[in-house]
């Protein structure tokens, strides 16, 4: 009796996944080595935040910029710079990180949840229609994981109902709606240096507008409302402190150098991907519309679980199998269900917006069902710069092999 063991298959995935060699090098180095020459690495008229902003504009043609110390705190300053009174609301994705709506509520806003498109992953300008109120007062445009928001659809809803347009670019360095880069069709644009995004300082942040209005105070609302410019300390209104340091800007300086080369790889990475992917039974790829730019920070597709004979965490345990580095979902569960939002408890137990009487906002009642489905059945898969065509043809051919296997 032959005791012959079958042989083992090799993965298709037969490599790690790529990695850049180093995220920062020479470029950072210059910088950082002229910062430490400085007197002070304060950021006011300091000559890498001044490099900083001046490289932004760049890329990003915003009048007014503020450095700050995350994406989460970019926001903030924009939800502070509408000057929100408490029960106004402002509509934002249900999936998105906290980031989105801690500004919003430490305002005494009311986050308002609208559902999303089944495969851009981001908000549905009919859902958005559907939950303006008399108490909104803006939209925040989150464009998920690289793929820009419809923002002409949600620009002339805006207009329409005279709201105010505040875009959540966290996820979406590069990426662009008809040609133009996100950040700049709304009123006001935030961005994160968080570690893990297209360009990086540890943590950091920017926001721009290009609207004076906003503008001119904008650096009040993430400096204690401190007028530098006069060099006062007599607060008009109340603060918080969301500075950048001159280090962070020196590293953030030479990040955005880069940009463009890091944008263009993984659009081309992302979009190969998609491309080897189309029509695939079992697979729903993303939908990027034509004219945009997807900038690919993940690669989230969907499982036609009703085309499949396994469930979401089989599937990728076959696709790990094959080398595939994957990842059942993205977070666990829309924002309105984390226990924060389902208590009310945002302020020691209270919510003094509904407590008074300013809101009857409940979230245990609100539910997006395509935003639900897509966390059920999301599949996400890293993807950067330093993948070839190659490694990603390896990645679309076990994802084919995988699902042709598992098809009723």
């Amino acid at each position: 009796m032959s005791t012959a063991q079958p042989p083992v298959l090799k993965p298709i995935v037969d490599e790690p996944v790529p990695v850049l060699d180093a995220r920062w090098g020479e470029a950072e180095l210059s910088r950082l080595t002229a910062m430490v020459k400085q007197r002070s690495l304060f950021y006011w008229k300091g000559p890498q935040t001044e490099a900083l902003a001046t490289e932004f504009r760049r890329h990003y043609g915003l009048k007014h910029v503020f450095p700050c110390s995350s994406g989460s705190a970019a926001l903030h300053i924009a939800v502070a710079a509408l000057r929100l009174k408490p029960g106004d609301e402002v509509i934002v994705s249900p999936i998105t990180d906290m980031g989105s709506v801690i500004g919003i509520l430490y305002q005494q806003g009311v986050p308002v949840f609208a559902d999303l498109d089944p495969r851009t992953y981001n908000m549905d300008p009919a859902a958005i229609s559907k939950v303006i109120s008399p108490k909104t007062r803006a939209i925040m445009a989150v464009h998920l994981a690289g793929n820009a928001c419809d923002m002409t659809a949600i620009c002339a809803l805006a207009k329409t109902h005279n709201l105010v347009v505040i875009e959540d670019c966290a996820q979406s360095w590069g990426a662009q709606h008809q040609g133009t880069n996100v950040g700049l069709m709304g009123d006001i644009g935030c961005f994160s240096f968080n570690d893990f995004k297209h360009v990086s300082c540890g943590d950091g942040g920017m926001v721009g507008t290009n609207r004076d209005d906003f503008g001119q105070g904008l650096s009040k609302w993430g400096d204690k409302c401190y007028d530098r410019t006069a060099g006062t300390r007599d607060p008009e209104e109340l603060a918080p402190n969301y500075r950048m340091s001159e280090p962070q800007s020196a590293v953030c300086t030479a990040q955005l150098t880069k940009l463009e080369h890091i944008v263009s790889r993984r659009n081309r990475a992302g979009s190969r991907l998609t491309a080897a992917l189309a029509d695939l039974p079992g697979i729903l790829a993303p939908v990027t519309r034509p004219g945009d730019r997807h900038s690919y920070w993940f690669y989230l597709l969907r499982l036609d679980l009703a085309a499949l004979t396994v469930n979401r965490a089989d599937f990728v345990e076959a696709l790990k199998a094959q080398g595939v580095a994957a990842s059942p979902g993205y977070i666990p569960m829309p924002v309105y269900r984390y226990k924060v939002f389902q208590n009310h408890n945002f302020f020691g137990g209270t919510w003094p917006a509904r407590d008074l009487g300013a809101t009857t906002m409940n979230y245990t009642k609100v539910h997006c069902p395509v935003a639900e489905a897509i966390l059920q059945d999301c599949v996400v898969l890293p993807l950067n710069e330093a993948m070839s065509d190659g490694y990603i043809d390896k990645v679309a051919r076990a994802i084919r092999t995988v699902a042709a296997s598992r098809l009723l």
